[in-house]
């Protein structure tokens, strides 16, 4: 399955124009429409800075990839 992401604004509630698509004439798509949530947004993008500052931190760098299965296997025991 070809997947193929494009952003476009509302500008008519009623109705959704897309151009320059990369599909042939007479393919069938699926189109799943997902409205942005600014809030939601901005959460991730926060987040995915976290994650990057910590993976930089040096106490990171010395976990091994074992120690990582090891805490997650620990943690859903847990639950």
């Amino acid at each position: 399955m070809l997947a193929y992401k494009k952003y476009v604004t509302i500008k008519d509630p009623a109705k959704i124009v897309l151009t320059d698509l990369p599909f042939r004439s007479g393919q069938k798509i699926e189109i799943v429409c997902i409205a942005e949530d600014n809030k939601q947004a901005e959460s991730v993008k926060k987040l995915k800075s976290l994650f990057k500052k910590t993976q930089r931190l040096a106490q990171a760098k010395a976990i091994s990839e074992d120690e990582i299965r090891e805490e997650i296997e620990a943690y859903r025991a847990s639950l």
